[in-house]
């Protein structure tokens, strides 16, 4: 191979793109962003960003001259339009075409919005801008959707001064995610410090006054923020011949799914939000939208890109996020979704300071952990990762690895 593309230039392609040089690989590397910016860390975006701690600079996740060091081909500020594997090349939006003889695609993920105009979003360095100038003391902002990402949002509006209003489908928030006492708790946090959460609403349309819920009831706000999820960025690999599902449908080596017949041209793997693949350790399919994920499947598309045959080795992790919310540190191991059971196992859900273990089936296939040193939870992974029997790691308050 001689030339590799790596389309998306956020955290997961800027791991694969150094990683090919770290594995030794001399060829051209085209890195393409859809975004002007160089690449940058998007978490903060949401905390230190949008509470104007943080500028623009401090967001950069490599130097200038880190990024020239990398010798790469980098094409910013124009997004991929279509793929072509037989040929091997990448059309993008201005026209032009990157050939490849191996690609990475990384193109991330998209905030879902609603009907209606003048809403913002927040996945961009733009959007935290945007939405920073028009907060402040006194001002009314209504958050749609009670996940981490809109927690956080209204957690540090609240900081600054604003009125909030977060408005919620489900009766208690995260609760697919945490569970449905952990959600509570996250609820009554808000509750506490004057945030009006309203749970088992559905807002149907952003209005020019705020939005309107589909009972037809309107709430007033100076600005709105969705944040109801996102979609992967994937159309442009319509017509492709790689499988899209929720993502694009890979294998445990993050290597691109195909239809049938598959082309000769191989060599196609994904990473990061976008990437939706066969996670071993677990048993099955995942897409994770987490900082930590995305820089490491980047550098195992890296690797099994550049594998020799039978060389390749599968992503297996143990996924890690954390979430900044008012005085609360969150962090949790392992995949929560779908879990079976929750239990306490450490410290107390009423002073939240506490870990909580999940289980999956018959064995531990997560942890949270609230207002609790790192040492407490990180634990947890290990038995996450060996898959430790659920009774007798929660019996015994501690995990197999520890006894």
């Amino acid at each position: 191979m001689r030339r590799i593309a790596v389309i998306g230039a956020s955290a997961a392609g800027l791991s694969a793109a150094e990683t090919l040089r770290r594995e030794g690989y001399d060829g051209t590397i085209t890195l393409v962003g859809e975004e002007p910016e160089p690449p940058y860390d998007r978490p903060p975006l949401s905390k230190q960003v949008l509470a104007a701690e943080w500028e623009r600079d401090r967001l950069a996740l490599r130097t200038s001259a880190d990024l020239a060091a990398l010798d790469l081909d980098l094409r910013l500020g124009v997004a991929a339009a279509g793929l072509e594997l037989v040929s091997r090349t990448v059309e993008l939006g201005d026209g032009s075409e990157v050939p490849y003889d191996g690609l990475i695609i990384a193109t991330g993920v998209r905030p879902r919005r609603l009907p209606g105009a003048g809403a913002h979003v927040l996945r961009t360095l733009d959007d935290a801008l945007s939405l920073r100038e028009r907060l402040g003391a006194g001002r009314r902002l209504v958050v749609v959707g009670a996940g981490f990402l809109g927690a956080e949002a209204a957690a540090v509006a609240w900081r600054l001064g604003a009125e909030v209003t977060v408005l919620e489908p489900a009766a208690v928030p995260l609760a697919h995610a945490v569970g449905a006492e952990v959600g509570r708790m996250l609820a009554q946090v808000h509750g506490e410090r004057g945030i009006d959460l309203r749970c088992g609403v559905t807002v149907t349309e952003v209005t020019e006054d705020g939005v309107r819920l589909a009972g037809g009831e309107e709430i007033e706000a100076d600005e709105v923020l969705v944040a109801v999820g996102s979609l992967p960025n994937t159309e442009w690999l319509e017509g492709s011949g790689l499988t899209v599902g929720d993502g694009l449908v890979c294998d445990q080596y993050c290597e691109a799914a195909w239809g049938s017949p598959r082309p000769e041209a191989g060599g196609v793997y994904a990473a990061g939000d976008v990437a939706r693949w066969y996670n071993p350790l677990f048993g099955t399919s995942m897409r994770i939208e987490h900082r930590t994920n995305a820089a490491e499947q980047g550098m195992a598309a890296a690797r099994n890109l550049l594998a020799a045959e039978g060389a390749r080795k599968p992503f297996a992790p143990v996924p890690y996020f954390w979430s900044d919310q008012y005085d609360m540190k969150i962090q949790a191991y392992g995949f929560l979704r779908g879990h079976d059971e929750v239990a306490v196992v450490e410290g107390d859900l009423a002073q939240r300071r506490f870990v909580a273990a999940y289980r999956t089936g018959d064995r531990v296939s997560g942890a949270l952990a609230v207002g609790m040193p790192p040492k407490a939870i990180r634990r947890w992974r290990q038995a996450i990762a060996t898959g430790a029997a659920w009774h007798e790691t929660v019996r015994t308050g501690v995990p197999t690895a520890d006894v």
